[in-house]
């Protein structure tokens, strides 16, 4: 059984490399122009907004759990995520997360997203529903 991600998979291509930037409470700061177009919005939509503004509610919470607590204590956070479009779609991605700071010492998050693969969007699909759970979120 397929899960209910959304109304249109948006299907990335070897080529594409989404690259997005955070202050370090989460706000997007920098949205490359692949974002913008695999995502469905512009980078004055983008820019100043929480990055879970483009969470898919198929992904669990332990996921993102995860994300914090390992980027918090500045190491790198590599793992499956599916996000939501502006028009109610979806795409997937194999996302790396690591801390970075501004020469004032300000933390920053990069997030550098490419294209999985059907293996691992399938182990997604498989273990993401039950994740929580076993988690105990």
């Amino acid at each position: 059984m397929s899960p209910n991600l959304g109304n249109k998979e948006v299907e990335l291509d070897k080529a594409t490399m989404i690259v997005s930037e955070t202050d370090a409470k989460g706000n997007i700061i920098y949205a490359n122009d692949d974002f913008c177009k695999i995502a469905g919005y512009t980078k004055g939509e983008l820019i100043g907004k929480p990055h879970n503004m483009v969470r898919n509610s198929f992904m669990p919470k332990a996921a993102f759990k995860d994300l914090w607590e390992t980027v918090k204590q500045g190491n790198t956070w590599n793992g499956i995520v599916v996000n939501a479009t502006a028009n109610g779609g979806y795409y997937w991605v194999n996302a790396t997360v690591f801390q970075s700071k501004t020469v004032s010492g300000d933390i920053r998050y990069v997030s550098v997203r490419t294209k999985p693969t059907k293996q691992e969007i399938n182990w997604a699909i498989e273990n993401y529903p039950t994740l929580d759970k076993k988690m105990g979120l």
